[in-house]
């Protein structure tokens, strides 16, 4: 081969040939050198894989890290461990910040990719001066290892990293990626103490959501039959479930990209593809395994189950998972362009668990979700520009998020332009702004049908028959014949890993692919771009792909219409005892007798103190009100609040967190009230109610004019300052008031009716 590679590179293009013949020529050359180093970049792929594969703790993190504890060494040993990320040089960490935490998906893949490179989630939270810490995984589980013994584990993680930020203000922020966000979900409703604000990009909560004729991959499970198969693969794995199928249920959803384009742009584009395409394939091949029961839970309680967005779970020591104990603000982030957690199953569980709007309050909770419009399930991790764009504005504005109060929100961005209100109350590109939402807004993303809960549940039940028929009939005879040897050569030819031994260097076939790759870099002869064999390669390219397309989009359709025609038979459901007559399919909980009882002695609480505070209530309760009516709390509000905080000093962010959401449940249980309560708060001296009065102003007026109903509201404001006459209680300080902020829209203005179930029933359990 390398006697006949002169010929093939150094062919000379200056003969008098035709035209034609010299383009075909120039292709013929450029094409086969193209091969080469394809090849080649293959071979570097495999060797990548192989270092990756020796290593103790093999990860893709583009930052130092040290660590700071192992959880191999818990009394429950997991394969997980804490390491604190270290600044890259010329990052400054403020040790005041909050801490941040990424938890990277196990979910076929290894750790690694919340930080990959610089414009990432790790990377745009250093740079906003926050100290990160890293929770990531080995590629083996630890013997016995469960998803509870994960959840004590990263329970511990926060503990320890609360205890080595004793100082800051607030709670870790934790990022939860993927399969990470329903584990982070799951600690939180359990230990809502150890949180800050939580982000969960990409993370599937509800599994049954979807829409029909765009989510295929939810029919899967129906459509095999169940759990069995996740039992009958970890069996032929002995007793461990190999991440590699996994990660070829993600390839399966375009096979235009797996089998032609991934490849393709490489090869068509190889002296520039090279350095991204073995960056991304370093943590794409660098799969992982979980144990037996592990794989089993995920499938039969989330996957197939569906059973975490409706109270359902409950763990071995009794304790029942509600996503409505979580105390912490939630930023659910998902994107249209996500066929693997579409928005349906990212924001699902909210209509799953909720009612009305006011149920969400009564809670205590907020939840922000982002919708971004084209990027891939990938995309929302590892994308430079969502890393640049939503990331880091949510890591700049995290304190603002933290002190929102409780209800639904969506995040709307827009570009910051030169000609923007107060540009310099806007720390990066883009102006976030917190704006109102129903749960009715979120319905019509979701589109909950109880019809198809009904077939779903169906294939729940065929899936527990199925897999206690495998368990009782095929397990025991299966398990005797699988070893580990088995189990080694089952991974090897899986169709993920093939490739990784095919193009290493243990195949002889490829042992010269480097030394020829190396002399066809030094005679590298590209062809021009306005080839026309280039240009028929393309449209070539581009025929391929659409016939795949086309396949891909017939085996959807047809995997949709056996499912819906399988499950939605009247039949079928009767064997299975899911009757069309009977209750709803699957448990929607409603508040408990505790919980209304306390939420009671709540309101009780709140309006009996509707009077009681001093100038800094009283302001605060002003801007509350203000920012009741209009778009939303913008980020130069909050930021203009804490320039003024910082320059005259204030209340912590915990305490102020607790004013804001005292006054904002005043003014929703009792408006009237509320506001005709604010002069009784003030001081007689009209100068310092003069300064009050100017600084609420500063701070409605800092994203800009404000609209005409904040313009009436705060007239209201002035009349009430205008209108005391003498001191009824003290005040707190001579100083004006530094700390307030605006809050949400008002969904029911006026007086709200305390009875659990009317139209107002609110509390903070928080």
């Amino acid at each position: 081969m390398t006697d006949q590679t002169p010929s093939l590179t150094t062919f000379s293009t200056q003969q008098a040939l035709p035209a034609l013949t010299q383009e075909v020529v120039d292709y013929w050359v450029d094409g086969w050198q193209r091969t080469i180093l394809f090849w080649d970049v293959l071979r570097q792929r495999s060797d990548t894989y192989f270092q990756q594969r020796a290593k103790v703790v093999p990860n893709v993190l583009s930052f130092d890290a040290e660590l700071v504890l192992d959880g191999r060494t818990f009394d429950r040993p997991v394969n997980y461990g804490l390491v604190r990320v270290k600044p890259p040089v010329g990052v400054e960490i403020d040790p005041k910040k909050r801490p941040f935490v990424v938890v990277d998906p196990r979910a076929g893949h290894g750790p690694g990719i919340g930080g990959f490179k610089a414009d990432s989630e790790l990377g745009v939270a250093m740079r906003a001066g926050h100290p990160c810490y890293f929770v990531g995984f080995t590629p083996n589980p630890m013997p016995g290892q469960t998803i509870e013994d994960i959840m004590h584990a990263e329970g511990r993680f926060l503990e320890k990293v609360i205890e080595l930020h004793p100082d800051t203000e607030g709670k870790p922020c934790v990022i939860g990626n993927c399969q990470a966000g329903w584990a982070v979900m799951m600690l939180a409703a359990t230990r809502p103490e150890l949180f800050g604000p939580i982000i969960i990009p990409g993370s599937p909560l509800s599994y049954w959501a979807g829409v029909e004729g765009r989510n295929p991959m939810r029919y899967t499970g129906g459509l095999l039959g169940g759990s069995w198969l996740t039992a009958l693969t970890s069996d032929l794995g002995a007793g461990k479930f190999d991440g590699a199928y996994l990660v070829g249920n993600f390839e399966h959803l375009n096979p235009a990209n797996t089998l032609w384009t991934k490849n393709y742009e490489l090869w068509s584009k190889v002296d520039t593809e090279a350095p991204r395409f073995l960056e991304f394939e370093k943590w794409w091949g660098g799969h992982v395994n979980l144990n037996a029961e592990e794989m089993q839970w995920i499938v039969d309680q989330l996957f197939i189950g569906n059973r975490l967005a409706t109270a359902e779970i409950v763990t071995s020591d009794g304790v029942r998972i509600d996503l409505r104990n979580i105390r912490s603000p939630i930023i659910c982030f998902c994107s249209k362009g996500d066929n693997i957690t579409p928005p349906q199953q990212a924001l699902g569980w909210i209509t799953d668990l909720y009612e009305k709007d006011d149920d969400i309050r009564a809670c205590g909770q907020t939840i922000i979700y982002a919708i971004h419009e084209t990027i891939g399930h990938l995309g929302i991790f590892v994308s430079g520009g969502v890393a640049r764009k939503e990331h880091q504005e949510f890591a700049s504005n995290i304190d603002l998020i933290d002190v929102l109060p409780p209800g639904l929100y969506e995040a709307v961005m827009i570009p910051k332009t030169a000609d923007a209100a107060n540009p310099d109350l806007v720390s990066g590109d883009w102006i976030v702004r917190f704006e109102p939402r129903s749960l009715e807004h979120l319905r019509a993303i979701v589109q909950p049908d109880p019809e198809n809960e009904r077939r779903f549940a169906t294939a729940r039940r065929i899936s527990e028959i199925n897999l206690g028929l495998y368990r009782t009939l095929f397990q025991p005879f299966v398990q005797s014949c699988a070893s580990a040897k088995t189990a080694e050569w089952l991974h090897k030819l899986n169709p993920s890993e093939l490739p990784y031994e095919l193009f290493s260097d243990r195949n002889p076939l490829m042992k010269q692919i480097a030394q020829l790759a190396e002399q066809v870099r030094g005679q590298r002869q590209p062809t021009a771009t306005d080839n026309p064999l280039i240009q028929m390669q393309a449209i070539l390219s581009d025929s391929i792909i659409a016939a795949l397309d086309g396949w891909r989009d017939l085996r959807d359709r047809s995997m949709e219409q056996i499912f819906l025609a399988l499950y939605s038979s009247p039949l079928l459901q009767a064997l299975v005892g899911m009757r069309a007559t009977d209750a709803p399919p699957r448990r929607h909980p409603g508040l408990e007798p505790e919980q209304i009882d306390f939420i009671r002695q709540r309101i009780a609480e709140l309006k009996a103190r509707i009077a009681e505070g001093s100038w800094r209530e009283a302001a605060l309760r002003s801007l509350v009100y203000i920012g009741m009516e209009g778009p939303g709390v913008d980020e130069r509000s909050f930021e203009a609040l804490r320039n003024m905080r910082a320059a005259h000093g204030g209340i912590t962010l915990e305490e102020f967190k607790k004013l804001i959401r005292e006054q904002f449940f005043a003014l929703l249980l009792d408006r009237d009230e509320a506001l005709a309560a604010i002069p009784k708060m003030l001081s007689a001296d009209a100068a310092i109610r003069d300064e009050i009065i100017a600084k609420i102003r500063q701070i409605v007026s800092a994203a800009g004019d404000p609209s005409a109903e904040r313009v009436g509201r705060l007239a209201q404001i002035e009349q009430l300052f205008q209108s005391v006459q003498s001191p009824v209680a003290p005040a707190a300080s001579t100083q004006p008031p530094v700390d307030p902020v605006p809050g949400p829209a008002d969904p029911t203005p006026g007086p709200v009716d305390p009875v659990i179930g009317s139209t107002g029933p609110v509390g903070d359990p928080a």
